[in-house]
């Protein structure tokens, strides 16, 4: 597969759209393996203190926005694998604030997080370069929601760049 279309809205929930319309037209594939280094660009100029700075209480540190990017995109290409191997089981939602508040991501340094997140983000693209057309067509339910692989790939890449912008926002 050398390029992965944009999924239609039926693809997903429309919960999703707004990660899916932050993703620009072109080969999502490049895209994915690009965002990375933009995000290693932006992070990797930072102090380390200031990986636990947050904008307000009770938000997030920029250590755990990018533990957060590099668990959901795991959970992300977890339903895509599944789906992808037309696994029709229905996949539950999960409480990302749970993940956030059970791992420590405040214990570690910025450049351990972003080599974690380098390391999924490979991971990602790898499997979705090994997909074919029917694989990434294929459909299944993800938090009581209809979701292609295709669409998850998409999602994972909008996803990121959603939190970039909040990071340039309202952190840096």
């Amino acid at each position: 597969m050398t390029t992965i279309p944009r999924p239609a809205p039926a693809e997903f929930s429309p919960y999703y759209t707004p990660y899916v319309d932050r993703v620009p037209d072109g080969d999502l594939l490049d895209i994915l393996e690009q965002q990375h280094a933009v995000t290693a660009s932006l992070i990797g100029s930072l102090p380390e203190e200031r990986g636990s700075h947050r904008y307000a209480p009770g938000k997030w540190s920029i250590r755990e926005v990018l533990g957060h990017l590099a668990d959901t995109e795991r959970i992300f290409a977890y339903r895509a694998l599944r789906v992808a191997r037309g696994d029709a089981t229905p996949l539950s939602g999960f409480d990302e604030n749970v993940y956030v508040e059970n791992a420590r991501f405040d214990t570690r340094t910025l450049s351990s997080l972003l080599e974690d997140l380098r390391i999924v983000r490979e991971a990602s693209v790898a499997l979705f370069r090994s997909l074919d057309e029917d694989e990434l067509a294929r459909g299944g339910t993800a938090n009581g929601a209809p979701i292609t692989a295709r669409a998850l790939a998409w999602i994972i890449a909008g996803h990121e760049a959603h939190h970039l912008a909040i990071l340039r926002q309202r952190y840096l």
